[in-house]
């Protein structure tokens, strides 16, 4: 054995005798933490109390009750103009408030036309309203898949972010959502958005400021 190999031998030695001796030597048996299994009315109570402590506005209503819950919150918070997919079901409700109600409802702007040219109007428009694909109570989170019908702008830079969520789409965990889902089988989105709140940053001394870009407000329906 070459002086080389010499060394290198014995180095190895000596670190396999540090490590054997070390508080890290025996690794304890790793489990895989129990997932919570909560009811729906839990799970809606958590995620609702989580959302609004990061300054969400939460409204629970009924299939039947969304309407003229719909109506009341943007008479509320005086939405002039929204952002909506005519293409989605959520879209075809509201385009059809629009016709039977026109006079309590907001200018509709459908998001039928390329990026390029929504970028001239987008800034201008006071709130959007897209679908959610469900949600988790373990963090408060809203799940959204942008698609060609709702892009990633819908709900980034209006200052109204309308979200519409089925109750029975929250999940408990985030995992399980991925595997309730069947996230792998039907192959995600390039950019899949997990959303508690509205925009925030800390970036200026450290300060938690809301509403600094993006939405200034997200408000949440869920339709028991």
């Amino acid at each position: 054995m070459n002086e080389s190999a010499s060394s290198r031998s014995r180095i190895l030695k000596r670190l396999h005798g540090i490590h054997s001796q070390s508080r890290f030597a025996d690794h304890p048996e790793i489990t895989e933490p129990q997932s919570p299994s909560w009811t729906t009315e839990e799970k809606i109570s958590r995620l609702k109390s989580m959302m609004e402590s990061v300054h969400s506005e939460i409204h629970c209503c009924s299939e039947r009750d969304f309407d003229t819950v719909f109506r009341k919150v943007a008479d509320e918070k005086s939405i002039a103009s929204l952002l909506y997919a005519k293409n989605t079901q959520l879209g075809s409700r509201i385009h059809s408030l629009k016709q039977s109600t026109p006079e309590k409802m907001p200018e509709l702007v459908n998001y039928d036309v390329t990026i390029e040219t929504m970028k001239k109007r987008i800034f201008s428009i006071d709130a959007s309203i897209t679908e959610t694909l469900g949600g988790i109570a373990e963090t408060g989170s809203l799940i959204l898949w942008p698609s060609r019908d709702e892009p990633r702008l819908m709900s980034l830079i209006p200052p109204i972010h309308l979200a519409v969520l089925q109750a029975e789409k929250i999940y408990n965990t985030f995992s399980e959502a991925i595997d309730e889902g069947r996230w792998a089988e039907k192959g995600m989105p390039t950019n899949a958005l997990l959303i508690s709140g509205p925009s925030k940053t800390a970036d200026i001394e450290q300060t938690l400021v809301y509403g600094v870009h993006g939405p200034k407000q997200l408000v949440v329906f869920i339709i028991q």
